[in-house]
């Protein structure tokens, strides 16, 4: 096995577990970026005169052949390959020879590796953005069904004011739909072409053209100085992760509603029984597991949110290798965020409000009928309050 670091020394096997870690196995859904962003980088050193056009040839479709049988699950990366650059790299030139060792001249692992996870965050930013959207939209199909259905609004667990399942609902869906809207914000950072940057001071004595590169990767700019590219890692991780703690919360709070609801003392809502399991030792009951995890989610994404701040925070300038630790809680806020956007708008669409169960105190007009008092007859609002709790307290 050639590492792409390797000068013919040998390496301590616990070295090699320790270094690479999980890399390995969370570098698997970075193959298709890192092909993609390495294709781009043969074409732009294929039109500065860097790589011959027979070699430029061969590399590229050596890496689409690479990149379609892992998608087929040919192969998978390995711990003595430590990452998905080095796997794909000798996979190259083991087929090609030495036309594929012609492909790194003009970039370090370090720029590969963040405009692989910068492609990565980029699609994974667009699918939680459509997801929020379709659990907003969900909220909208649960108010156009059961809107009408009268609710009291709660403030301190109490009975407060009057509310309707639509007033509950698109609450929801408004908040839902602002945080789909920070999770676009997150593209401002992603969207940085971090290629030619190198190991964060650029490529002495090689002509090379980022413009090229970003414009073959769609990125929107190219992140300049190159001394800032590494500097800039964990930011945009860190500010994904902080709307994914938001959305996660607003869905962890809606699903706490839905729980409370649905106790026996509530008895507002019935749930879908394909979202309830039961009791290994109760026949009676069944469990809004689905809801109760729902709820225990936010708490995953805030983890790994400080976990990204905290291997940040204290780092010098330049590359450490401190940073590939990003990796996992990035992954894990992802992961865990979308596997709830992805069942929640199912478990919406069974919930059902029971109209007969809900009970509105009759002292939770209180301050309707305060306000009345005001426009009717022409009193300062506190005057109205104190003739409403006098006539409460008779």
């Amino acid at each position: 096995m050639t590492r792409l670091w390797d000068k013919g020394t040998s390496l301590d096997e616990r070295v090699l577990a320790y270094t690479a870690g999980d890399d390995h196995l969370l570098d698997n859904r970075l193959v298709r970026y890192d092909i993609q962003a390495s294709i781009a980088h043969a074409e732009m050193l294929g039109e500065q005169g860097l790589l011959a056009a027979e070699d430029l040839g061969a590399i590229r479709a050596a890496l689409g052949e690479i990149g379609e049988e892992h998608a087929r699950g040919q192969w998978r990366v390995t711990l003595d390959q430590e990452d998905c650059q080095t796997a794909i790299e000798n996979l190259l030139t083991a087929r090609i020879g030495a036309r594929g060792e012609r492909l790194h001249a003009g970039r370090s692992r370090n720029d590969q590796v963040l405009a692989a996870l910068r492609l990565y965050l980029r699609d994974a930013t667009h699918s939680l953005h459509a997801g929020a959207l379709e659990v907003a939209a969900a909220l909208d199909a649960l108010a156009a069904r059961d809107g009408s259905i009268a609710l009291p609004g709660y403030t301190h667990m109490q009975q407060a004011m009057p509310s309707t399942v639509a007033m509950w609902a698109l609450g929801f869906a408004a908040e839902i739909r602002d945080d789909a809207h920070g999770l676009q914000q997150v593209l401002r950072r992603a969207n940085k072409n971090p290629l030619g940057s190198a190991a964060g001071y650029g490529t002495p004595n090689l002509d090379i053209s980022r413009e090229s590169t970003r414009r073959r990767l769609s990125f929107e700019v190219t992140h300049e100085p190159v001394t800032a590219v590494q500097l800039s890692r964990g930011k945009a991780e860190a500010q994904l992760l902080f709307e994914l703690t938001l959305l996660t919360q607003d869905m962890g709070r809606l699903a706490a509603d839905l729980l409370l609801f649905y106790t026996h003392e509530f008895g507002f809502v019935s749930l879908p029984e394909g979202f309830t399991t039961g009791s290994s030792i109760m026949p009676q009951k069944r469990n809004p597991d689905v809801f109760e995890l729902m709820r225990g989610r936010s708490a995953v994404a805030q983890a790994a949110l400080n976990e990204v701040l905290g291997i940040t925070q204290k780092l010098n300038s330049g590359y450490h290798r401190d940073l590939q630790l990003i990796k996992a809680p990035l992954f894990r806020g992802i992961d865990s965020c979308q596997q709830t956007l992805d069942i929640m708008p199912s478990a919406l669409a069974g919930v059902r409000f029971r109209p007969d169960n809900i009970r509105l105190e009759p002292g939770i007009h209180s301050a309707a009928a305060a306000n009345a008092l005001v426009a009717k007859d022409n009193i300062p609002f506190r005057e109205a309050y104190r003739r409403i709790a006098a006539r409460l307290k008779e």
